[in-house]
């Protein structure tokens, strides 16, 4: 029976002492965990992209010999394709959003017999601490972008519903973050699949709760990057399904002050203040829209002033 791992300096290793307190994962050692913070909700799925921070070390070693922990927003990364190393995907499946773990791979789980010189050497146990920043299911959104035209037109509205939902969580994500034009992208990716469906009067109602959603969500994306006029449009569409939602009014009027369309813009905004007399962003904006009268009031006055001095008549000599 073979003992546990000298150090080379005679003594048990680091990652043994290490190993002694972590939960064995695979059943037969060779993925182990310790959890450092716990996550909260759902375990991560197989069918799942997720957004992780992780460092990688070497035994006897501080400096991690890969590490994405400098990158603010890590992109996604698809389980079952986009990581090559299984210890690491075997791992992310045992936690949860949040969470904070360390990890031990064996040889088998990591970089095999040959390692990875000079930086992994041959047969190493490797130590991973990962965090997992944010996950999405992707089943049914990964399902329905691989079918033809003809196939997605005949996709059953529970999944597509689903399917939108998906990419939206994927938009709000960005929009978090302040990655507004990704954001962006992951709103219209979502409306995309509603595109071609004509559906029952019942089914039409869930697909217009899901596009007024994403309607608002282009539009306040839009405000964010100084577009005013696309924003306006989006809002517009929002009440086209739904003509008393405060968000929508309130969005449309915000535009209408970028625009210097203040008519509409007061139009809007006093809409939605009688929806919401106590909401302080809509009477905020109405703040604003009086100052911006009083100003654009003024300018005028000072334009015509200038405008009739040049017009004055010279005066008529004897």
């Amino acid at each position: 029976m073979n003992g546990p791992p000298p150090s080379p300096h005679g003594h048990l290793s680091p990652f043994y002492y290490m190993s002694q307190r972590m939960q064995d994962v695979t059943g037969d050692g060779g993925v182990l965990k310790e959890i450092l913070r716990p996550g909260s909700g759902s375990v991560i799925p197989s069918t799942a992209s997720v957004s992780v921070h992780y460092s990688a070390y070497s035994e006897y070693t501080d400096k991690p010999f890969d590490s994405n922990v400098q990158r603010d927003v890590p992109r996604f990364m698809k389980l079952g394709r986009d990581i090559t190393l299984l210890g690491m995907e075997l791992a992310i499946q045992t936690m949860r959003k949040g969470e904070f773990a360390r990890f031990l791979f064996k040889p088998q789980y990591a970089y095999g017999q040959l390692g990875c010189p000079p930086r992994i050497p041959a047969n190493a146990t490797v130590m991973f601490e990962l965090e997992i920043l944010h996950f999405v299911d992707t089943l049914e959104s990964d399902e329905y972008f691989m079918l033809s035209q003809e196939e997605q037109i005949t996709y059953p509205v529970e999944k597509l519903l689903k399917v939108a939902s998906t990419e939206r969580e994927f938009g709000n994500y960005f929009f978090q973050l302040r990655r507004y034009e990704d954001a962006k992208d992951q709103y219209k990716k979502a409306l995309s699949v509603f595109a071609h469906r004509r559906e029952t009067d019942e089914q039409m109602q869930e697909i217009h709760s899901s596009k007024l959603l994403l309607y608002l969500n282009l539009s306040l994306v839009s405000l964010k990057l100084n577009v005013p006029r696309r924003a306006l449009v989006y809002g517009e569409r929002a009440l086209g399904i739904e003509s008393k939602n405060p968000k929508a009014l309130f969005r449309c009027g915000q535009a209408c002050i970028l625009l210097l369309e203040y008519d509409k813009a007061k139009d809007f905004l006093l809409r939605a203040q009688k929806l919401e007399p106590f909401n302080p962003d809509v009477n905020c904006a109405l703040v604003k829209l009086d100052r911006c009268y009083r100003e654009w009031g003024l300018k005028e006055k000072e334009m015509c002033s200038r405008m009739f001095a040049a017009w004055e008549p010279a005066a008529v000599k004897d």
